[in-house]
């Protein structure tokens, strides 16, 4: 059985898919773009604005799966210019305590409305049992 996972904190879907989906306690996220939440716009003149952006919608959907993005087992980022490899580490540290996710960094032409990077993820609740 699956549970959708929608929140107002986070951009609503842009096409047809769920903002996440869960599964028992596995949490697939869709991938997250440097959007605002509340007018559905790209954010930041810098590809570090845009990645914050990015890891402030990834907590919002993590928290809204009862989650936290601490939970994420694996990340995928795809950014357009893998020169920006080391501004992802140090954001990314700002949200992610260790023991670190498994992660990929994946350099791509292009990403959905012209941003410079999009992550998406399988985030593993702790068990309840």
């Amino acid at each position: 059985m699956k549970t959708i996972i929608n929140t107002e904190n986070a951009p609503s879907a842009i096409g047809t898919y769920s903002q996440a989906v869960k599964v028992k306690n596995t949490v697939y996220l869709s991938g997250q773009i440097p959007l605002d939440p509340n007018t559905m716009e790209v954010v930041g003149g810098t590809f570090e604005e845009q990645a914050e952006q990015v890891f402030k919608n990834l907590v919002a959907v993590c928290e809204a799966a009862d989650g936290s993005i601490n939970d994420m087992v694996k990340v995928n980022i795809f950014m357009t210019d893998l020169a920006n490899f080391a501004t992802v580490n140090e954001v990314m540290s700002r949200y992610f305590q260790e023991p670190y996710p498994a992660r990929a960094a994946i350099g791509v032409a292009q990403l959905p409305k012209g941003v410079d990077i999009e992550i998406d993820g399988i985030m593993e609740l702790p068990s309840v049992d």
